[in-house]
């Protein structure tokens, strides 16, 4: 039962485990193994990955429209 889990956990996060795209009963290991290809190395894009998010203060953002203001 936990070996189950466990094969299905995997074939979800690997490549070669998971279902091609347009036919889900066929895995990408099964799909390459029919036309004799072979996957040499592969890159995962993930959404939002790569982009920096502003740190922004904004105590100081106030106390400084605050000074602003005042010297006026």
């Amino acid at each position: 039962m936990v070996e189950g889990r466990l094969r299905k956990s995997l074939n979800e996060i690997t490549l070669l485990g998971q279902p091609f795209v347009k036919d889900p009963d066929q895995s990408i290991d099964k799909l390459l193994a029919a036309v004799g290809a072979r996957v040499l190395r592969y890159e995962r894009y993930e959404v939002g990955a790569g982009i920096e998010k502003k740190q922004e203060d904004f105590v100081a953002e106030v106390m400084a429209q605050v000074k602003s203001a005042a010297g006026r």
